[in-house]
């Protein structure tokens, strides 16, 4: 049995694989283009990989393929029709990543709502040595409690988030994107209400037809102007160059990203330009990858693998 990974470095380096050398000859590539995935697939068994396209121009030439496994939930890069067609299984993960995503959702407002930068800033700076008064009030920041917290997406990731904001006191509300995701502890309100009324608006939605560009110059019109928006769904929910010009022209008050709708980031993303922290922050796709949530996540390949062996 030959298992072959074809981009390693998606899952992290301090990530131990030793364990699927049981299974039999383990291959490991840190990255692989369609080129070359065609060429490294030719004898392989299984297949363990994140962003690499698999169809008939990557694994036309795996002979002996058998089991493709994505290291992530979305399966966008698969061409499932060809899988089948070949009799080729595939498996992805789901609920790996819940509390990262959700911590990282957290620290993004916290980042925003509370000026961090600004007030790190500040006391490095060394304004705040010999200062005139114990504390500074420059940047204001109001509390979450009491404050209305919105979120687009209420599956595993925007109900855990909605678990945490209502500890801290947040009156939460949710508009469910697919019209599938329902709960009887918090209210569901019309996409129109739910940006005209929230103080913070979080984003736990996938990518479909219903969240394509769903953030544009029209929803940040209705928005607060004192409200925080943050994206750890998918980028092109944002239309960036609307994002920019609220951003830009005070209409919403700061951005939390941590996806954007080319990654890694274009060089003419209209988000580069922005440059205020206070307003802005963008965390380069890292709120699914804390340490745990990788070793998690490389937990369930390996189960998956064991399961589909038979062993």
């Amino acid at each position: 049995m030959k298992i072959v990974f074809l981009d390693r470095k998606s899952i992290g380096e301090d990530i131990d694989l030793s364990s699927f050398n049981e299974f039999g000859e383990v291959v490991i590539y840190d990255y692989s283009t369609v080129e070359e995935a065609y060429k490294r697939t030719e004898d392989a068994d299984i297949i363990v990989l994140n962003k690499v396209p698999i169809n008939e121009k990557t694994i036309g030439n795996a002979k002996n393929l058998k089991l493709v496994c994505v290291t992530a939930t979305g399966t966008n890069n698969l061409d499932k029709d060809y899988l089948a067609s070949r009799g080729i299984e595939w498996r992805n993960v789901a609920g790996y990543s819940t509390e990262a995503v959700a911590q990282h959702t957290l620290a993004l407002t916290m980042f925003l709502l509370e000026h961090l930068n600004y007030y790190d800033n500040y006391v490095k700076s060394e304004k705040y040595v010999e200062d005139k008064m114990f504390t500074h009030f420059e940047m204001h920041f109001n509390e979450i409690y009491g404050k209305t917290w919105g979120i687009i997406g209420l599956g595993a990731i925007g109900k855990r988030v909605a678990e945490i904001a209502k500890c801290l006191g947040a009156n939460v509300i949710y508009y469910s994107t697919s019209g599938k995701n329902h709960s009887d502890i918090y209210k569901e309100v019309d996409f129109e209400t739910l940006l005209s009324t929230s103080d913070v608006i979080s984003i736990h939605a996938p990518l479909d037809e219903n969240t394509m560009h769903l953030m544009d110059a029209n929803a940040f019109a209705k928005m607060k102007k004192s409200a925080i928006l943050i994206n750890v769904g998918r980028g092109p929910i944002i239309v960036e160059k609307d994002l920019a010009d609220a951003l830009n022209q005070g209409t919403i008050a700061a951005a939390g990203l941590d996806v954007l709708d080319v990654e890694p980031m274009s060089a003419d993303n209209p988000l580069k330009l922005v440059k205020d922290s206070n307003k802005l922050i963008i965390t380069p796709h890292i709120a699914w990858a804390a340490v745990e949530a990788r070793v998690r996540l490389m937990e369930i390949i390996y189960n998956q693998i064991k399961e589909f062996l038979g062993k």
